[in-house]
């Protein structure tokens, strides 16, 4: 339970994958300029690293990893998969992705057409793919912290667009320098929000 609460609370606040890692960057700065919106794609995401991280999962320690077939056969033990790792983490990855896009545009055409490219895109988000790639670092003992790995850092990357969203919406309102209008201040945002959040890197659970 100890590791369990200590991975949830880590994942989100002090391993964030924005302001700790920088990873989907990309579309975080490009659909957070509007909360419904960056809500949308947000937990487009949870649900996407929540689903295909546990699966990269057992994949990588059932199938792909040396000596993972063993289970099969003794014949098997010697046999190292792992150099399809990142192809097979991807393919499952864009599986997921494809599922969620028809979804969004069968039951929420206007959420859909705010994000445009942005949707199709979570299947090479780096967030998504490096939670799977750190899965693999991290070593978890069971698939039940992998998949709380997997929400969490989905909840934290959601947190991390949805109060930037917030904030640029306020910023519509607010006088800034012409030459920071735009990009130039939601940079800015992004580093004040890292710097708060290097902040939990003292929590201990």
């Amino acid at each position: 339970m100890h590791e369990i609460l200590n991975t949830f609370v880590r994942s989100i606040f002090v391993e964030n994958m924005i302001f700790a890692y920088f990873l989907g960057m990309c579309s975080f700065l490009a659909v957070s300029k509007n909360v419904k919106t960056a809500l949308g794609l947000g937990i487009a995401v949870v649900f996407v690293l929540t689903v295909t991280l546990p699966i990269n999962y057992l994949l990588e320690s059932k199938v792909l990893k040396a000596g993972a077939l063993e289970w099969l056969s003794p014949r098997f033990k010697d046999v190292d998969l792992s150099f399809l790792g990142l192809i097979i983490f991807i393919a499952v990855i864009a599986s997921f992705t494809q599922l969620v896009e028809m979804v969004i545009e069968k039951y929420s055409p206007p959420l859909h057409a705010s994000l445009g490219i942005f949707l199709p895109l979570i299947a090479v988000n780096c967030a998504i793919l490096g939670g799977s790639l750190f899965m693999e670092q991290k070593n978890f003992p069971n698939v039940g912290v992998a998949t709380v790995y997997a929400f969490s850092s989905g909840i934290g990357w959601l947190l991390a667009i949805v109060g930037m969203a917030a904030i640029r919406e306020k910023l519509e309102y607010s006088d800034i320098p012409k030459p920071l209008r735009g990009l130039g201040i939601a940079f800015i945002v992004t580093a004040l929000m890292g710097i708060g959040f290097m902040s939990f890197a003292g929590i201990k659970i």
